[in-house]
């Protein structure tokens, strides 16, 4: 009897079937698994959501329809390019350095670490959900935009989408940096306090022609005039190589701060 158990339970399963092979996931399922939990965070934040989506899609409406200031006929073309400056500002700088700071205070960036998934990981799960975000709303502005009357050139989209890409990688490397670094009330407040003022200084586009060239060159060289002078040449067809270059290096400048200086507690 022993000897016919015996060779039932050798003869049931192959030497091996149960051998457990713990290992972790390849980098592309992790990023791509890191990135759909950082969207699904950011969409669910309503004060992201205020940021994102809210605020330039009103300002977009509101700039165009209403007679403010003198912005001649086409006034969404001129409105335009502002407005996709306060959206990529939004969600790649101000949002994502106040939703890092948070991370860090609450040990969320600590366990994180803790896991499989690599730092570089991590940061680039962020700035990919920021991406779909920062495209998401190309879309829907650029719709909105449509319907008030907007008609740009192919050239002007491949050139807008381009320089949009550029931005959202500057304001992410900056976001990082700052949320990255200092603590989270601290974040909370001053990632409001540069959004007013980059604001300000983005806006330049708006005024046309009625500012000095000096106010516009200075304003050329701070990240979100940089960006609303660079789309707003993008969509009208030319590239505004002096702000594409100011763009990039402060994308660089970020980047090296960012990755030297971050901290995950």
């Amino acid at each position: 009897m022993s000897t016919s158990h015996e060779r039932l339970a050798a003869n049931r399963f192959t030497p091996g079937t149960f051998a457990p092979a713990p290992r972790p996931n390849g980098p592309a399922a992790m990023l791509a698994a890191q990135t759909r939990m950082e969207l699904v965070l950011l969409l669910r934040n309503g004060e992201q959501l205020l940021l994102t989506m809210f605020i330039p899609i009103t300002l977009l409406i509101g700039l165009t329809l209403l007679p403010i200031g003198d912005l001649g006929e086409a006034r969404v073309e001129r409105v335009l390019p502002a407005v996709m400056m306060v959206a990529v500002m939004s969600t790649a700088f101000t949002g994502q350095a106040i939703a890092v700071g948070f991370d860090r205070r609450y040990g969320a960036l600590k366990r994180l670490g803790a896991t499989a998934l690599p730092k570089w990981g991590i940061i680039a799960g962020k700035s990919g959900a920021v991406a779909l975000v920062v495209a998401l709303q190309s879309i829907l502005l650029g719709g909105i935009g449509l319907a008030l009357g907007w008609r740009p050139e192919p050239v002007g989209l491949l050139l807008g989408a381009a320089v949009i890409a550029l931005g959202t990688v500057t304001f992410a490397t900056l976001g990082l940096l700052l949320g990255g670094t200092l603590r989270a009330e601290i974040v909370l407040a001053l990632a409001n306090v540069i959004w007013f003022v980059l604001l300000g200084i983005g806006s330049v586009v708006l005024a046309g022609d009625g500012l000095p060239d000096a106010v516009v060159h200075l304003a050329r060289l701070v990240p979100s005039g940089a960006l609303a002078l660079a789309l707003d040449a993008a969509l009208r067809g030319s590239v505004d190589w002096l702000a594409v270059a100011i763009l990039g290096a402060w994308a660089a400048v970020g980047g090296v701060l960012a990755s030297r200086l971050f901290r995950f507690v």
